[in-house]
């Protein structure tokens, strides 16, 4: 075994016993809880590098590693293992800062994918983290790019002429973060430090593990998670991952996919899309006219107020008012830097009307904002430069696509999303 901070790590603990049924023809009688069980021992270090790379592979090789159950519980032993946020702390300052309006009752919200589409498109669902960020409360994690050529954490550290200090946000100051900004960017390997004992292994195995599939489930804030949209990039993958996140407890969710196999919503044509929708529950025995966030049930072990249900439906950019745009023209694999400069004008308002980029990011904010609930207000008041004439029409899957497009369009024309990315600069470089 490695060494680590200068003494010997632990002994190795065998799975020899999960590896051979795993590797059987019965490998079904293993559990979801006994497959993170097993898991959650390679954060702490404590299998052998063989015995990792045999398990990985055989999760791969048997599909467990699609299985809704088991990613799942493997994501909830992840941010087990995850450094710890005081959500009390942070649920006090959420509490205090998030600005209820529609459905949107002023959590967490993220936007974020698998990755692994081999499209190389521009960091869209950075970009429309910030711009969603003018009027949610956003929790994006993310990490350096691994199969593109500009991750999240790149393209941040690549703004000019002042990046933020993204190391700086820490399960410890991310409360102080959210007391000065509506955004925050989660660097992945600050909060999962034992991601470390397997980044080797995972490089020299050459194809895409289960770890590929629990990031966008690896939220260490996941319990104050209100709403988010994950792109997959592959259809297979979203029936799947809309049930590992019911199983997880997930509620206002949008699993997407675009038709070539994208992990965003195309703006290039069909997206299929997997909604987790919150139904009132018959079985329910409590009060039906209590409106308590905090009261999930009629009491312990009984059936809970509401049931979650999974709605797939398809999506184009015509439901959003907006044009097709060949993925061409938004996937020219640019570096961080580029990506960076096409950031700041778009924050800045400088990119036409119309622009690819722009309407790809158009559709992507917009998607967050129709399913954190905020759309569903039927007033309107963001601020300077807002005309609140709210656009009432009802698109695909039952949410106003239109008016996510037109509060993401005053995102960027008011300055609004700019002076969020703003804020979130100052404070990571004050902490």
């Amino acid at each position: 075994m490695a060494l680590v901070n200068g003494s010997e790590s632990p002994r190795p603990i065998s799975i020899s016993p999960i590896l051979r049924l795993l590797t059987g023809p019965n490998h079904h009688v293993v559990t979801a809880d006994e497959i993170a069980t097993a898991l959650a021992l390679i954060f702490d270090n404590q299998i052998s590098a063989v015995q990792c790379s045999s398990f990985l592979t055989v999760l791969h090789s048997t599909e467990r590693d699609r299985d809704p159950k088991t990613i799942a519980k493997c994501a909830e032993a992840m941010r087990a293992a995850a450094a710890q946020v005081d959500q009390t702390a942070l649920h006090g300052v959420l509490r205090s800062r998030g600005r209820v309006e529609g459905g949107y009752r002023g959590g967490l919200c993220d936007i974020v994918g698998t990755g692994g589409d081999g499209h190389s498109t521009y960091n869209v669902s950075t970009t429309a983290s910030i711009l969603a960020s003018s009027l949610l409360l956003l929790s994006k994690h993310g990490n350096r790019a691994s199969s593109s050529g500009s991750g999240s954490a790149d393209l941040l550290q690549a703004i000019k002429p002042s990046a933020p200090d993204i190391e700086a946000v820490t399960a410890q100051s991310l409360p102080s973060v959210y007391q000065n900004s509506n955004y925050a960017f989660l660097y992945a390997p600050k909060f999962h430090p034992g991601m470390r004992h397997v980044a080797s292994i995972r490089k020299e195995l050459g194809f895409r593990t289960i770890f590929n599939l629990l990031g966008p489930l690896a939220n260490p804030v996941e319990q104050l998670i209100e709403a988010r949209v994950v792109g997959v990039a592959e259809r297979a993958l979203g029936p799947i991952f809309a049930e590992a996140l019911r199983l997880s407890g997930a509620k206002k969710t949008m699993v997407v996919c675009g038709a070539e196999n994208l992990d965003e919503i195309s703006c290039a044509g069909k997206t299929f899309c997997w909604r987790l929708v919150e139904c009132p529950n018959p079985e329910f025995r409590g009060p039906k006219d209590v409106e308590d966030e905090d009261r999930p049930t009629s009491c312990n072990g009984a059936p809970p107020r509401t049931l979650v249900e999974i709605v797939t439906f398809e999506l184009e950019p015509s439901d959003f008012g907006l044009s097709t745009h060949a993925l061409s023209e938004v996937s020219p694999g640019k570096s961080p830097q580029e990506n960076a400069l096409t950031l700041m004008q778009l924050l800045k308002n400088q990119m036409p009307d119309g622009a690819p980029v722009v309407d790809f990011v158009l559709i992507n904010t917009a998607a967050l904002f129709a399913i954190s609930g905020v759309c569903d207000a039927d007033t309107s008041d963001m601020g300077c430069g807002d005309d609140g004439r709210v656009i009432r029409e009802i698109g695909p899957g039952g949410s106003r696509w239109k008016e996510g497009v037109r509060r993401a369009r005053w995102a960027i024309e008011s300055g609004q999303a700019l002076s969020s990315l703003a804020s979130f600069i100052n404070i990571t470089q004050r902490l």
